[in-house]
This record gives C-alpha cells, structure tokens and sequence, in this order.
C-alpha cells in the first residue's frame, strides 16, 4: 500500500468505542492485525475475508485508512458492521506511505502480539494459527513464515526468498545469519507487543522503504526469532504495472524514489553503528547491492542520458562508502554496471546492463599486457576500476561451447507482407569462440509447434558476424486451441555437433507491428503484434492473440475439457466453419 505525503499524529476517530476495547468486545484477543488501506474499496474486501477465515479467530481486525478519498470508508464501514472483531480507523490527512496507519493502528491494539497486511494482499488461512503456535511453543521476539508470491499477470506462484525460510528454526541473534536481512518483509512476521513496546520500535514516518528498515531493527533488537517454512503471507504482485501504479516498487522511474531508498540505507548504516551491529555492514551491503541497486539496473538501458547522471549523482556518493567485501560477493556482470555508473560511463551502462542475469556478452573486450581481460575498448584505468572492469573470470574464450557468452543483437528490423518482417542480425563473439568464416545459425520461435528458420552470419571483422533472416508468422503455427500469450525469438548457433543457443536483443524502441492469421494459413484466427519487450534485456516479443471463433468458442472450450478432447474439438470447430 501506498500513498502521497506526510501527516502528523492523529487521535481516535469516531468509528472506534472510546475505550481502549472497542466496541462490543470486552476480552482481550490473542492477535491483532493491521490491515492498512488507502484509495483501495476493490481489493480491501478480500483481505480482510482471508482473516475473517483463519483457523485462530479469536483475533482482532484494525483497518487503518491512511485517508481515501475514494468508497474505502463505506466498505470499510460495512465491513466492520459485519463481523465485530473489526474496528475502522481512518486517519484525518493522508500520510503519504504505510508507516503512519500501521503505528495508529498499533496505538489501539490490545492484543499481546501483531501482525500487518496490505490491503492489496492476504493471509493464508491457516496463518495466524502457525505464527501463534511459534510463540507459545517457545517464547520469541517475532516468528515468521513463507511468503508466497503471485504475479497478477501471469497467476505464476513463488516462494520468496525460500532458502531462507525452507526449515524450522529458532535464531539466536541476526548473527547467526545475516543473509536474513534479505528478508526485509515486515508483513511475514508476527511480532510480541512486549518486544516492541520495550524497544519503542515503530515503522519510521515520512520516507518510503520502511519496512527494511524496521525490519532491519527488529533482527537486530531481537533475541531469539523462530522461522517456520509454512506460508504465511501470499503477496500479489504486478511487476509490470504503469508508472501510475501506487506500488512504490513499480515507481523506479522516480528519481526521488532512488533518494528515498538510499535515504532508508544511511538510516540502516546509521542504526548498524550505534546499536553495535556494525559487523553486519558488509552483510548488508551485499543485500543493497545484490536486491535493491539491481532492481534498478535492469532498467537502465530504457532511461535517457539526464536521467542516468542524476541517477549517478544520487548514488554514487552512497556506493562510495559500501564496503569492498560486498562489490566482491557480485556475478561480474553486476560488478561492471556498477562500476559504469561510479565512472559516469553512460551509453557503455545501456549496453552493460542489457542482458543481466541472462548470460549476455560484451560487445567489446581488451586485453592488457599481463593477459587479463577488461570490459570494453581500453583497458581499465585505475586500481579499482580495473578491479571491477576485469572480466577475465568469465572465460570467455574457454568455455564450453554451449555456455560460451555471445551477445545476439537486432540492428534493423523491417515489415514484410502479411505477418513478416526481415531482420538484420550482429552477433558479438568477444571470446573468439566461433570459428572463422559463415556460421550456420537459426531462429527458434515456439508458440506451439517449433519453427526452426536457418540462416547464415557472415564475419565482419574478428569478433563479429551480421546475417539477415526472413521471420514469416505465419508459419509459426499455434496450438490448435489457440494461444493467448507472448514468446521470445532465439538464436541457435551449432559448432562441431554442439548447439548454443541464447536470447535475440531487440533494438529499445520500434512502433509495433500487428498482423491478423486467418483460417487458412493453416491455424486458427490470431492477431500477431511484434513489438519490443520495454524491459528486462529488451528481447524482440512477438504476442499471439486469440480473435474471432477462437477467442469466443475454441478457447473456452479448451478450457472446460480435457487436452486429448481439445485437440478434437477444436479441429471440429475449425473444420465446421472453414
């Protein structure tokens, strides 16, 4: 949950009893939940029905509307009028993020532990009954569990960070791991009111990021925590929601979200120092580095010049103090984006950062003297920026074929007639692993059946290959169900009886082409669109989309019967109307 600007502290409001108990329920439950809420009436329903359903009901239920100005208070309202473990409490100005409506809330709660849900999210329903029995069955600081992530646009469902919650154990101080600092969740945890009363522990009012660093406070205050590898919490997440999206993580684009992350590190460092944590700096170093500096990198080949300097100048002051430990604990390609930005090197940063995590070359490598390897056309000036520039442990000219690093790029894409489209292809072999000469290669396009389309690269120069290849669409033939969906083209390069194949980079930004396949090419009815990915390494993307007789009969029979008699009715279908 997120909202605009910031509010000063606020009393009860007329929704709750006077008394501390509010209204109709005189006994003390065993846990309170937070539910925080702005501008959300649609989604806040279904949180709060996963707590209506847990399997411990002896709860209590805050909602705390950081002020909406849209139908939140009346549902809010009914709500409450529905079930009498709930209290509405609405906060007279809008605060401007999640940490004022969760310390109102816990102004009021009376229940010996706590826990917090965005109204965006759930609880599963066993959740409460979990985390409580963590407590009762040794007395901690907090418990916490799994949480569960679903991606709105795909259903897929995750574990976050599931090597770390993957056995039950109690923890005997932060210590004991700090990798648990990646876990910056505060949502996942249930808290004893009496740990944070002691601690005076509150979520910090007037910056964005609070929970890492509340969390950041709890793991290091607490004593003993339990960790359980249920689920506890199920996060819904929309990673590639518009920029007018309230999710502060979908606000990257921002450059005042870039200051307010680095504004909750200082306060993370300044807290590690004088609370006697500084041992943990490196640990937490490595987690800014590897989390949240790389959330943003993967996003810097689609910002501008401006935007990348004044990225640069928020930034690199703050990198300038992380503790060399942290940078050395990086895969090396993380390691050069960084070090492109320290130097200000904006173009060479696009490039570096296209491709991260997937195996992606340089276009360009040098080699000094000594035979170490630098990314680039120069060799690396400096001790540090030769240290970080260095990429001589990629072995790029040793690996085995099928992992060798080579970068596959689109440099001119043109339509064709119907659904095609002729596309001008560099491969960048900065390893030399490719022998001298045309090399044979294919595009891989897999919406059902495989379509293999071969073609020749032609060198260049040392290094380098370009060739051309003619992608028809319509011979990339989908199920006969239909296919609603997008897939990404690869490149397949095969050398002495070994294959390696690896992603196409599309160019940043082309207007998108859209095509329509008829009956008689062989599939059912689709709108086609290329168009390029707008994220991520920026792959070329080609998206199928159902029309006609297959979005409105095919595919919602498919979906009621099973694949064998779908396969045959859907061939009936088609062949009826054809």
């Amino acid at each position: 949950m997120t909202t605009p600007e910031a509010a000063p502290d606020v009393p009860h409001t007329p929704d709750l009893a006077d008394t501390p108990e509010g209204p109709d329920t005189p006994d003390t439950p065993d846990v309170t939940v937070t539910v925080i809420v702005y501008n959300d009436a649609e989604r806040l329903p279904r949180a709060v029905a996963s707590l209506r359903r847990q399997t411990h009901a002896d709860i209590e239920i805050i909602i705390s509307d950081d002020h909406s100005t849209d139908a939140t208070p009346e549902v809010a309202r009914r709500l409450a009028a529905e079930d009498p473990r709930i209290l509405y409490l609405r906060l007279p100005e809008n605060s401007g993020g999640c940490s004022a409506p969760r310390n109102r809330a816990l102004e009021i709660a009376r229940a010996p532990y706590l826990m917090f849900l965005d109204s965006d999210d759930e609880l599963p329903a066993d959740a409460v009954e979990l985390l409580l029995a963590a407590h009762r069955e040794r007395e901690v600081d907090f418990t916490m569990g799994a949480v569960q992530r679903v991606r709105i646009d795909t259903g897929r469902r995750s574990t976050w960070m599931p090597h770390l919650v993957d056995r039950r154990r109690t923890v005997e101080g932060i210590e004991a791991d700090p990798r648990l600092l990646f876990e910056h969740l505060s949502t996942s945890k249930m808290y004893a009111r009496a740990f944070l009363d002691r601690h005076g522990l509150r979520f910090p009012e007037g910056i964005h990021y609070e929970d890492q660093l509340f969390t950041a406070q709890a793991y290091c205050l607490a004593k003993e925590f339990t960790i359980i590898p249920e689920q506890v919490y199920r996060w819904y997440i929309e990673p590639y929601a518009d920029s007018g999206s309230r999710s502060i993580s979908n606000q990257r684009h921002k450059l005042g979200n870039v200051a307010d992350r680095i504004r909750v590190q200082r306060l993370i460092d300044t807290f590690l120092a004088e609370s006697g944590h500084e041992s943990l700096r490196e640990d937490k170093d490595y987690k800014f580095l590897k989390h949240d500096f790389r959330m943003y990198a993967g996003d810097l080949p689609y910002r501008d010049d401006a935007w990348l300097e004044s990225f640069a100048q928020i930034v690199n002051p703050y990198l300038a103090t992380l503790a060399p430990g942290a940078y050395a604990r990086l895969p090396r390609a993380e390691r050069v984006v960084l070090q492109l930005v320290r130097e200000g090197r904006t173009e060479q940063v696009r490039v570096a950062a296209r491709g991260l995590g997937h195996g992606v070359a340089p276009r360009t490598v040098t080699a000094d003297a000594q035979g170490r390897t630098y990314w680039g056309d120069t060799v690396a000036q400096g001790p540090r920026s030769r240290r970080e520039l260095d990429v001589t442990d990629l072995e790029l000219d040793t690996r085995p074929f099928p992992g060798a690093l080579l970068r596959h790029e689109i440099v001119e894409l043109t339509p064709g007639p119907g659904a095609s489209l002729d596309l001008a292809v560099r491969t960048y072999d900065p390893g030399l692993r490719l022998a001298v000469g045309p090399q044979r290669a294919c595009l891989l396009l897999t919406p059902g059946r495989r379509l293999t389309v071969p073609f020749r690269l032609l060198p260049v120069r040392p290094g380098v290959f370009e060739g051309r290849v003619h992608l028809d669409l319509v011979a990339a033939a989908p199920p006969v169900q239909g296919f609603a969906g997008v897939r990404h083209p690869l490149l397949r390069l095969e050398q002495n009886g070994l294959a390696h194949t690896s992603l196409l980079l599309a160019p940043l930004a082309f207007p998108a082409l859209t095509a329509r396949i008829g009956y008689r090419s062989g599939t059912a009815p689709h709108q086609v669109t290329v168009e390029p990915e707008g994220r991520n390494p920026g792959r070329l993307q080609v998206r199928w989309t159902p029309v006609g007789v297959t979005a409105h009969l095919v595919q919602p029979l498919a979906r009621k019967v099973a694949p064998p008699k779908v396969r045959r009715a859907a061939r009936l279908v088609r062949s009826v109307l054809r």
